[in-house]
């Protein structure tokens, strides 16, 4: 098979090296990749909005299969142009994307169909979204509607400061035309927790739980990012909390979409909290996250490719999903600075150490080859440094471990990614 993945980022690398290990593919292209996906695949320099280059490519060089990685792509409608030019291709359509394009259209999904969520009102007037603020009680959440690289989220504790949210979202558009419409949100407080899912449109398999830490700062100070680090399994994830929301979250969301006129095909990310009053809905992404797919993937025995082609076939209920016994943790290594200010372009050293490592991964999220082959930074989120162990404790020691390998000037990183794991007896 010929495989054409789409995107740029760490998560599109961990796609990438997952394809690369099915025994049924023997080409796969990226686009546009990056300097670590290219020790994989054929980088083509094509963006990922690029629809109609994309299409083009797929069917000059003969793709068999295209993956799409991203959110902006998949919300746009590149499913419905591949499969409208009769192109097989894994991902939601359109009108099943918006789950994450839109978090009002998600949180209206909910309550109609009684998925535990937190209470909110959706607002397309700032004036009236104040007037609301008056009413409600602090801290409170503000999302901005539509898609802002996952940072378009905002905890305000006062009434001075949700104001000052409103102003920032719907006034002064910090998140551009994703904050035409707000989410205000009742405060949930509990432990997050991430978990992933293959989808066909009615069937869905859940993957191995796992943990994100958002804040930039150690202690989950700092501002929000797209991820600093992630573990895998959850060990909040229990048995108990794993068959309430198959009962009254996963399959309930399937059946909602579907309902809707709007089959679900790809994977649906969601978001939990754990409350006192059980799982509730953060929100849902329509794609792998990232760096979840970095610890998630790693760990996934089955043949990437037998599992999306079976969710685009309709026939997702015939696979066996399985995780190996282990976990995994990836530490971000970031440019200083992020997520506000940053330089690029820094040579980065020590690559060469994950070579003939099976448990230790270096995945690529910004990085590019300079005009003399070297690989450099080329974004926040520079590499996601990525290792299992047979529990948390020792992938955690691993990926640290592994972090010191690697080298590049204005390097930052956390140093408490799965310290959460320290409180579990």
């Amino acid at each position: 098979m010929k495989v054409l993945v789409v995107g740029s980022g760490g998560r599109e690398h961990a796609i990438v090296t997952s394809v690369a290990k099915s025994p049924r593919v023997d080409k796969i292209y990226c686009a546009p990749g990056n300097a670590g996906i290219a020790s994989l695949a054929e980088c083509v320099a094509i963006g990922a909005m690029e629809f109609d280059k994309l299409v083009a490519f797929a069917k000059e060089h003969a793709v068999d299969f295209t993956i799409v990685g991203m959110d902006d792509p998949l919300v746009g409608g590149i499913v419905d142009v591949f499969e409208a030019e009769g192109l097989k291709v894994f991902g939601p359509r359109k009108n099943a994307a918006i789950l994450e394009g839109s978090k009002a259209f998600s949180k209206d999904l909910m309550k109609k169909y009684h998925i535990p969520t937190a209470a909110y009102e959706n607002f397309t007037s700032a004036e009236d979204a104040l007037t609301y603020l008056e009413t409600v009680k602090m801290p409170i959440v503000l999302k901005a509607d539509g898609l802002a690289l996952g940072k378009g989220v905002l905890i305000c504790n006062t009434l001075e400061e949700a104001k000052a949210g409103v102003k920032e979202i719907m006034e002064d558009k910090k998140f551009g035309s994703a904050g035409n419409t707000m989410v205000v949100e009742e405060f949930m407080t509990g432990r997050e927790v991430s978990v992933l899912s293959y989808v066909d449109g009615k069937t869905i398999k859940i993957m191995s739980s796992a943990q994100d830490h958002k804040r930039a700062k150690d202690g989950d100070q700092g501002l929000n990012t797209g991820g600093m680090g992630n573990f895998s399994p959850s060990p909040f994830y229990t048995k108990e909390v794993d068959e309430f929301c198959q009962k009254h979250i996963y399959q309930a969301t399937v059946d909602a979409m579907a309902a809707e006129g709007r089959p679900f095909t790809g994977v649906i990310f969601f978001g939990l909290m754990l409350t006192e009053d059980g799982p509730k809905v953060l929100e849902y992404n329509a794609r792998f996250g990232d760096p979840e797919a970095q610890v998630v993937l790693p760990r996934m025995k089955n043949d990437i490719i037998d599992v999306m082609e079976a969710c685009v076939d309709g026939k997702l209920d015939t696979i066996d999903l399985q995780f190996e016994d282990n976990a995994a943790v990836c530490v971000v290594l970031a440019s200083d600075g992020y997520p506000v200010s940053y330089e690029k372009g820094f040579p980065i050293t020590g690559l060469e150490k994950f070579d003939g490592k099976d448990d230790y991964f270096c995945f690529h999220a910004g990085t590019k080859f300079d005009e003399n082959g070297t690989i450099v930074t080329n974004g926040g989120r520079v590499l996601g440094i990525t290792a299992t162990g047979k529990d948390l404790k020792e992938a955690r020691a691993k990926a640290y471990e592994a972090t010191e390998w690697v080298d590049f000037a204005n390097k930052y990183m956390r140093h408490d990614i799965g310290r959460a794991i320290d409180e579990v007896k």
